[in-house]
């Protein structure tokens, strides 16, 4: 039997786009540490990504989309020097070139080497002296179908992330994909798992449509998190509020999965607020009332990092995961666990 009190904290981070990358980079730095508390990371990336290199990469290799895995791998890079600008190098001119960055580029050739795309995310990680591990939410091509407001179906996430118009429900096709059994066993043995920040529809939810993994997160005695998103993105969560992320969370896990939804609380800077209602995005309102009645217990506080977009503060996310990651140890040591 494990003991409890000397292995490190054990989290599974699942997501995609900017977003979850923001939330490793956060949490590399427990990584390291040698005292408590020490956290083990893996993180299960989406794979439904069909536009720009990775899209190009996917329709001429027939390999699953590199660009998310890339940028989770340089968020827990030890060295965020020249290997990491090396891999998100991305070059400006060349013919087949241009466009491309040089990390996708690598996981391709590294896929076609290996003929596992699992392996090469492996190997990638190893040159990269990554902290924790990266798995692929699937090895099957997949491609996102989403059902809009009014019955219409778009088929690719390029697609449904330029629609205008709400999006009810989205799906996988095909349907019938599996996850690595590392993402199974990561999932059962897991403190916390959170979901998210990320684009709601396209980065986090098409994880839980990968067969089996909304039932191993629901199974496991992990803590389950949600990080809401800042802004509205414009067409996928237009007029959103939090509780509305938690809900279409629900929908597509088939029933209720969470038990914490994580909410910033400071106030957004004007001027950038007037620069996202340029683009049709507003502040996600904290509807904590309706949260409550949802069940879910709400964790709120200053988790803002301003520049010229509005982000989550990778410190401050990492420092609740890390809270609630503890919580979730003590959760598996009681005996009712």
């Amino acid at each position: 039997m494990r003991n409890l009190s000397k292995d490190p904290l054990r989290i599974v981070a699942i997501g995609g786009g900017t977003g979850l990358s923001v939330l490793l980079k956060g949490l590399k730095r427990y990584a390291g540490q040698l005292d408590h508390p020490r956290v083990d990371i893996t993180a299960v990336v989406t794979v439904t990504d069909d536009g720009g290199s990775s899209g190009r990469l996917r329709r001429e290799f027939d390999v699953l989309p590199p660009g998310d895995i890339r940028n989770c791998m340089v968020a827990l890079s030890e060295d965020e020097g020249l290997l990491s600008r090396l891999f998100q190098y991305r070059f400006e001119s060349g013919r087949g070139l241009k466009g491309h960055s040089f990390g996708n580029l690598f996981l391709t050739a590294l896929t076609r080497i290996t003929g596992d795309f699992p392996a090469a995310v492996k190997e990638s990680a190893e040159v990269l002296a990554i902290q924790g591990r990266i798995y692929p939410a699937t090895t099957r091509n997949v491609v996102l179908e989403a059902t809009l407001e009014g019955g219409r179906r778009v088929q690719g996430e390029t697609r449904i992330s330029r629609s205008r118009r709400r999006i009810v429900s989205v799906r996988l096709q095909p349907r019938k994909c599996r996850p690595l059994p590392e993402t199974l066993a990561a999932i059962a043995a897991a403190d916390l798992i959170t979901l998210g920040p990320g684009s709601l529809f396209t980065s986090v939810v098409p994880n839980l449509l990968v067969s089996g993994i909304s039932e191993a997160i629901r199974k496991s005695p992990a803590i389950k998190a949600y990080f809401v998103n800042l802004m509205w993105q414009p067409g996928e969560t237009t007029a959103f509020a939090a509780s509305d992320h938690l809900r279409v969370v629900h929908q597509h896990a088939r029933g209720s999965l969470l038990d914490y939804a994580i909410l910033n609380t400071k106030p957004i800077k004007s001027a950038l607020i007037a620069r996202y209602a340029s683009q049709q995005a507003a502040p996600v309102e904290n509807d904590t009332a309706r949260i409550a009645a949802m069940g879910v217990n709400v964790i709120c506080g200053d988790l803002l990092q301003q520049a010229v977009k509005v982000r989550h503060n990778p410190d401050a996310i990492a420092a609740v995961a890390v809270k609630l990651a503890l919580d979730g140890r003590r959760r598996r040591k009681s005996p009712r666990s």
